[in-house]
């Protein structure tokens, strides 16, 4: 349904809000949510995500912002709800593109700034710091940033005040009454506005799968210090970049067990570096060491901090793991504790981090061998308390694959909510509310993904993927194609094929294979591909032949259906066409 359709059989449009989700629908990660009125319009987070196996070269995921480039006049500003990159890391790229506000707390915006930096955009970066309480008026929307308890500090949830009512957009969000930084949930502030009327719940269901409460961040304290305790060498911790509040408790006990720390990884560094600037990582700098100068001191004396919890291939942990790091080593007797979980998708990779630690001697402990992680996200009972704080007239769940999603629907109905008001959507659908009704309508190309090689502005077409997936599964062929002349030769006819009535001439015809076929094993098939290529060629007019573009479609065609015929596979044929 287009936008003027639905202009025209909706009675009320200033009677209503337009919420559609560009991303966090469907897939962990790419956070991004649209809210829009008559006349403005709003996003909340803007997030990329990690490319999985099947997406071979690609570094991040961005969401496609088309919808947004159409509307830039009527956007008025982009909220955060914290610092962690599923819901920050496409802003840059956002924001080469949309020239508009940004609001989000302290440590959101410090952690955001360093990447608008490295791409260049943040001297035109219009960053505006909000605070947990603040409101801010946004046209039809009134943002109210309401604290809530996550593994990052400075999380917020988002009430949006709107012409027909409250919508509140959770964020990430759990109920942890002992945090790191003593700042809980704000229950009062969320129980006050479910007494004064919620329209609409929008709310995280990562753990949504997940039974009962999560436990406190403090609930692997023990464990760790444990680990401490029996770790008579190196001590590698290695956990997510922005996972601040486990970082502070690595910091505590490294003072308590009177470890020097060690940071690698640059993000990690960036991090640190941010969050103690601002107060929110109390760190004693006299404990402090460079990585590098880390070999100069006794193994038990060292702890140190390293990125690369979900087997990034460069990343510090991959690097040490395989001996390529440039001043740090795994020895047998070290131990590597991974506090983080395990991103779906991510398992192979990390399991060839393991590995490899494993053979180099080391003892790992992580999620699913020891008390070493707790999620930032609630689980199912969380999320229960959430609806029942809030006690919303209309639902829908965000953030997760579509299981999540619907599991999320289930909890909201289990606890009063009307069936016939919750809603589960998918990147791009346009959920469309009034005071009265919710109702989740087409998708009619709102939303996308932007798959990036390198920089920001470097998009990877779809096309050019596919051409990846297929060169990894089925391997290349190159038939080389000489013509000649008909006056090449000083004159005389040419005697390798008597094509002479078309004017060009076809020479030597060379293939050449790789990740397709054994070239030595295949003579037969190799000199049947010739054949047909002589063939196809020779059938070409003379017109035909002088197009080399025709030349390449037409051998192309022929030689990919050889292949599929012969070997069922279906190889990437690139001709390369030589006139002399």
């Amino acid at each position: 349904m287009t936008d003027s359709t639905l202009n025209n059989n909706k009675e009320n449009v200033n009677g209503s809000v337009s919420i559609i989700p560009l991303g966090g629908l469907g897939e962990f990660g790419l956070n991004m949510m649209v809210y829009e009125t008559e006349d403005d319009l709003i996003v909340i987070d803007s997030g990329f995500m990690l490319p999985g196996s099947d997406m071979p070269g690609v570094d991040l995921i961005f969401p496609d912002i088309h919808y947004l480039a159409e509307r830039q006049e009527k956007i008025r500003g982009i909220l955060l709800t914290h610092g962690h990159e599923d819901h920050i890391g496409a802003l840059a790229y956002v924001l080469r593109q949309l020239d508009v506000p940004v609001y989000g707390t302290q440590l959101t915006l410090a952690i955001a700034s360093g990447r608008l930096r490295e791409y260049g955009v943040l001297g035109k970066a219009q960053l505006n710091t909000i605070a947990p309480g603040d409101t801010v008026e946004l046209g039809d929307f009134t943002a109210e940033f309401i604290h809530v308890a996550h593994s990052i500090p400075d999380s917020v949830a988002i009430a949006l005040q709107t012409p027909i009512g409250v919508i509140v957009h959770t964020g990430d969000f759990k109920f942890d009454m002992t945090p790191v930084d003593g700042k809980l949930t704000d229950i009062q502030r969320l129980a006050r506005l479910g007494t004064e009327g919620v329209l609409m719940l929008i709310s995280d269901s990562t753990n949504a799968e997940r039974p009962g409460q999560i436990p406190s961040e403090r609930s692997i304290y023990s464990t760790i210090d444990g680990i401490f305790q029996n770790t008579e060498q190196t001590l590698f911790l290695c956990t997510f970049s922005s996972s601040l509040h486990r970082i502070q408790q690595f910091i505590d006990l490294a003072n308590k067990h009177r470890r020097l720390i060690a940071v690698t990884g640059r993000s990690l560094i960036n991090n640190v570096r941010t969050a103690t600037e601002l107060g929110y990582l109390e760190v004693n700098s006299d404990y402090l060491i460079d990585a590098r100068d880390a070999s100069m001191f006794r193994p038990h004396e060292v702890m140190i901090l390293s990125t690369g919890s979900q087997g990034e291939p460069r990343s510090a942990l991959t690097l040490m793991a395989l001996d390529n790091h440039p001043f740090l080593n795994v020895e047998p007797g070290d131990t590597v504790v991974i506090s983080a979980r395990i991103i779906p998708g991510n398992e192979k990779a990390i399991g060839h981090v393991v590995n490899h630690l494993l053979k180099r001697g080391a003892k790992i402990y992580h999620e699913r061998n020891a008390n070493v992680h707790v999620s930032g996200h609630g689980a199912s009972e969380d999320l229960k308390l959430m609806i029942n704080l809030l006690r919303p007239k209309f639902f829908t769940p965000m953030h997760g694959e579509y299981q999540n999603l619907v599991r999320h629907a289930e909890l909201a109905e289990s606890v009063g909510i009307p069936k016939e008001n919750i809603n589960v959507a998918e990147d791009g659908e346009l959920i469309y509310l009034t005071a009265d009704s919710c109702e989740v309508l087409g998708r009619e190309g709102r939303s996308g993904r932007v798959l990036v090689d390198g920089k920001p502005e470097i998009e990877l077409e779809d096309i050019v993927l596919r051409d990846r997936i297929q060169l990894s599964e089925d391997g290349i062929v190159v038939p080389i194609i000489v013509l000649h002349s008909d006056t090449a030769d000083g004159g005389q006819q040419s005697a390798v094929d008597d094509d002479s009535k078309a004017g060009l001439n076809t020479g030597e015809i060379e293939i050449i294979s790789r990740g397709f076929v054994y070239m030595d094993e295949s003579e037969e098939l190799i000199e049947e591909a010739k054949k047909i290529t002589r063939n196809v060629i020779a059938n070409l007019s003379d017109e035909q032949k002088h197009e080399t573009e025709t030349v390449q479609d037409e051998v192309r065609s022929a030689l990919r259906r050889f292949f599929s015929k012969q070997m069922q596979r279906s190889p990437l044929v690139f001709p390369v066409v030589m006139r002399v």
